[in-house]
Parts: structure tokens; sequence; C-alpha cells
């Protein structure tokens, strides 16, 4: 149980960070390039989520794998851990979307 537990902690944050630093170091760039970097903030913060969600789950395939042997071959505990790492790396990435939403002025 300590496994899960602190393995759903470590795809929150990395999905948060992604996200967070991915939004961030744009910005920097879009405004090295001479764009508005609040534009591409706001523009680019919910097409990051995704990448958020892959990088913090270590790509898809293996994730997807395990939650086909626990639906057909039923191994249901492996595909429960599987779907709660991915609900975590999820609510880290909308975490870290609503931050930045806030931090550029933009509340939905």
């Amino acid at each position: 149980m300590r496994s899960l537990v602190s393995m759903m902690i470590i795809d929150y944050f990395v999905a948060f960070g992604v996200l967070l630093g991915g939004c961030l170091i744009g910005g920097l760039g879009a405004f090295l390039v001479g764009e508005p970097p609040m534009t591409w903030v706001q523009n680019h913060v919910d097409k990051l989520k995704i990448w958020a969600l892959v990088a913090a789950i270590g790509g898809t395939f293996d994730t997807i794998t395990a939650i086909e042997k626990g639906f057909f071959n039923e191994y249901y505990g492996e595909m429960v851990k599987h779907l709660l790492y991915i609900g975590s790396a999820f609510f880290g990435a909308h975490t870290a979307s609503l931050l930045i939403h806030w931090m550029i002025g933009d509340i939905q």
C-alpha cells in the first residue's frame, strides 16, 4: 500500500511540474521571439495537459496493457491501481492548470 500512495504522489507532482514548467518556460520562449507570453500560455495550457498526463504515467502502453489485463483476465487490483495512477496524474495536471489560469488572470 505504501508504494501505491507514494507512486500516486509522484505522479501528481510530475504532472503538476510538467504542465507548470512547460507553460512558464514556453511563455519565456514566446517572449524571446516577440510573441505575447500571456496569450501563448493561455492558448497552450490546455493543450499541454495531456502531455503532462503521459509524462507522469511514463507512457501509455504499459498502463493500457495493465488495464486490459485487469478487465479481461480479472486482475482487478492491477487495473484499479493504474486507474488511480491516471487519476492522480490528471488531478496534478488540473491543479497546475488552475494555478496557471489564476496566475495569468484567466479564471474559468
